[in-house]
């Protein structure tokens, strides 16, 4: 595709800016390990959540959106929607608490809550785990969604589409280890404004296009069903979302609590936990948790969804190729000059913003929870913060490696939540029962991945059963890891008291904590809080869609909906003191 002078200048002042931005942070990275990982623990609630946004909006987001659409119709977005009930319970349970914890990484919450040498191992072997393997892994199919987008922008060769993404990658490698998570977080909020701005556009040129017709023509060259908002349970049809019971019950009743998976780590974990220990307090931490719920699930999906139905009728011959570069040919088809690199630019910012936290956060975890520990003689500011930006380069060359081994990004999805299933209440109940205990923690990170590897081979030798293959599968691995989990921690000591004690009174956690006396007043109005935000979060959603699409009478029960459950939230709130200062 032919791009003009305005389109490159547009994508080289892009940048420039972000450059600039990670320059001018440059200080505030090279005063220490807190202000590196995170900012100096001052972010407000608006940089911090909508650098959350960001990191969740990657290059692979809106062409994935489109293939969902273009299989399943709008419902097919319950495969991520509904996560909202996970990043609620977040919201609500977990974000003060790891404000309050102090803790610089995630991993580090293991050494104030847990205790003796397992404690140790497990700290160090999740840095690598997590910190270096899984974060490849994701660095790796956000790379593939980029190189997607590269071939068809540009008709770029197969075998050289690797140093594309090579390029890309060391430019956000050199700005994310000159500026820290401060600089990181800035060029966030940039990257996603332009992103944003740039899916918007399009969406308005796409949908008032004369192929499509407006919304009115649009809707008439749609199935009926493609526009449903809930999935037709066990019916199968062209544009319907072919859901059966057990899919449906993976999704809404056990992944958002039972699975680990970027982003949507049960209890918070991974960047949205660096970047709630990273606000000024934990007012700061709740809020910057709460925009993110909102932003992540009300504000951006809906110029994904109406590209995706567009292609549905612009390419209707994609199905045989890949559906989710419908996306991506309208961006080729429909912008003029100018605004093509618009949009190239804010596919770049959106692949930026997630590598940018994912080697950010990676080398916070080998730094901070393996190579530190280690070693005795790293001790000044200066040269821990030279170690991070050596190992911030260091991932970015294991990660480009690691893509060259993938072959699918729905096998890397899969392979991270089906490894990970079963995990997820453990990391909840930590918070929440004094009785779990590090042995716990690490029978339910090993046994998902002995039920995998268990399941793959029995399909390989022809048992096909539904406990076998996906959706059966997840119950069956959070089935068996949680039984597996529940006897080690009632067979192995539990953490000493001492240990307890300490975490007891810094954390102040509610729940069941025995002798330690939790005040669990406020308990039932969490809960409440909790149901509200997520009618209130599903209702916006759904009136916002409603709206666009012209939907009557839904968009009135939508609406009714969500100020029904802002109403119960925001009452739940008050009561349980959620928003007083800290």
């Amino acid at each position: 595709m032919h791009l003009s002078v305005l389109d490159w200048l547009i994508v080289v002042a892009f940048f420039a800016v972000t450059l600039l931005i990670s320059l001018y942070y440059r200080k505030v990275a090279e005063k220490g390990m807190l202000g590196f990982f995170l900012g100096g623990r001052n972010l407000t609630w608006f940089l911090a959540g909508i650098s959350m946004v960001a990191t969740t909006f990657a290059a692979d987001t809106p062409l994935a959106v489109t293939e969902i659409v273009a299989d399943k119709g709008i419902a097919g977005n319950w495969l991520w929607w509904s996560f909202v009930l996970g990043g609620m319970l977040t919201t609500i349970f977990f974000a003060r608490l790891w404000h309050r914890s102090g803790v610089l990484t995630e991993l580090e919450l293991i050494d104030i809550r847990y205790s003796g040498l397992g404690a140790k191992w497990l700290r160090n072997i999740k840095a690598i785990y997590l910190g270096l393997f899984m974060n490849a892994l994701v660095i790796a199919w956000v790379n593939k969604a980029l190189i997607s987008i590269l071939a068809v922008f540009f008709d770029i060769p197969e075998n050289e589409l690797i140093w594309y993404a090579a390029g890309s990658m060391l430019f956000v490698a050199i700005y994310s280890s000159i500026s820290g998570l401060k600089g990181v977080v800035v060029t966030d909020m940039f990257q996603f404004l332009f992103a944003m701005t740039g899916c918007v556009v399009l969406s308005i040129l796409v949908v008032n296009s004369d192929k499509i017709g407006g919304i009115t023509g649009l809707k008439e060259k749609l199935p009926p069903e493609t526009l449903n908002f809930f999935p037709s349970l066990g019916k199968v049809g062209s544009g319907s979302f072919s859901l059966g019971w057990g899919d449906f019950i993976a999704f809404i009743g056990v992944i958002w609590w039972s699975s680990w998976y970027p982003g949507a780590e049960p209890g918070g974990g991974g960047y949205v936990a660096q970047r709630m220990m990273s606000t000024k307090n934990e007012k700061h931490s709740l809020l910057a948790t709460l925009f993110f719920q909102a932003a992540h699930y009300c504000l951006r999906p809906w110029p994904w969804i109406l590209v995706g139905l567009c292609a549905i009728v612009l390419y209707p011959d994609l199905a045989a190729v890949d559906k989710k570069l419908g996306y991506v040919m309208a961006m080729r088809d429909f912008l003029p000059n100018g605004l093509k690199g618009l949009l190239l630019a804010a596919f770049f910012g959106a692949y930026m913003s997630t590598i940018s936290t994912q080697l950010n956060w990676g080398a916070s975890f080998l730094v901070n929870d393996l190579f530190l520990p280690l070693s005795k003689s790293y001790k000044s500011d200066k040269q821990v913060v030279r170690v991070s930006r050596i190992t911030t380069m260091l991932m970015m060359f294991f990660a480009l490696w690691v893509t060259t081994m993938v072959g699918s990004i729905k096998e890397v999805w899969a392979f991270i939540l089906e490894c990970g299933a079963g995990l997820g209440l453990v990391l909840i109940l930590r918070w929440y029962w004094w009785r779990i205990n590090v042995w716990s923690e690490i029978t339910a990170t090993i046994v998902p991945f002995a039920v995998f590897g268990t399941l793959k081979i029995l399909q390989e030798n022809g048992f096909d059963s539904f406990w076998i293959k996906s959706p059966g599968s997840i119950f069956t691995t959070v089935g068996i890891t949680t039984i597996a989990w529940l006897l080690v921690t009632f067979l192995t000591k539990p953490t000493d008291e001492s240990k307890l004690q300490t975490f007891f009174d810094k954390v102040k956690p509610m729940g069941s904590w025995g002798k330690y006396g939790a005040d669990n007043r406020s308990l039932p109005y969490l809960f409440l809080a909790w149901l509200g935000g997520v009618s209130c979060i599903v209702g916006i959603l759904f009136f916002t869609g409603s709206l666009i699409l012209q939907l009557s009478p839904q968009v009135y029960y939508y609406l009714m909906m969500a100020g029904g459950g802002f109403g119960l939230f925001y009452i739940a709130s008050l009561k349980a003191g959620l928003f007083s200062n800290n």
